[in-house]
């Protein structure tokens, strides 16, 4: 039985060839087996966002945050998702983290 990276992989191996559809379907498998796989919600957040499934790709994106909430490029590819999906303020909101920690992180002694 494949891993979540293995899927994600194959995930990703579809997605360059242009298998959109096919990419979240591998992804999907792959939450199904650990849905706590940071580069799998990455991944189907801009997947979702391209194929117009808004609340889903910024469902995904939120995941992501939820996971690695010190991770600043969390918010920030929330904040992109947000913005791609017309939710402006929910995107502005998302970068203001982003860069709150990036500034936390610039402070560490």
């Amino acid at each position: 039985m494949p891993t979540p990276d293995e899927l994600y992989d194959q995930a990703s191996t579809l997605k360059d060839q242009g298998d959109l559809a096919g990419a979240v379907a591998k992804l999907r498998e792959g939450l199904a087996l650990d849905a706590n796989h940071v580069l799998t919600h990455s991944a189907l957040a801009v997947h979702l966002q391209k194929l117009g499934d808004k609340e889903g790709a910024i469902a995904h994106a939120i995941k992501v945050t939820e996971l690695e909430p010190n991770e600043p490029f969390s918010f920030t590819q929330l904040s992109v998702i947000c913005q791609r999906c017309g939710k402006i303020q929910e995107a502005e909101d998302a970068m203001a983290q982003a860069h709150a920690l990036q500034g936390r992180a610039g402070h560490k002694h």
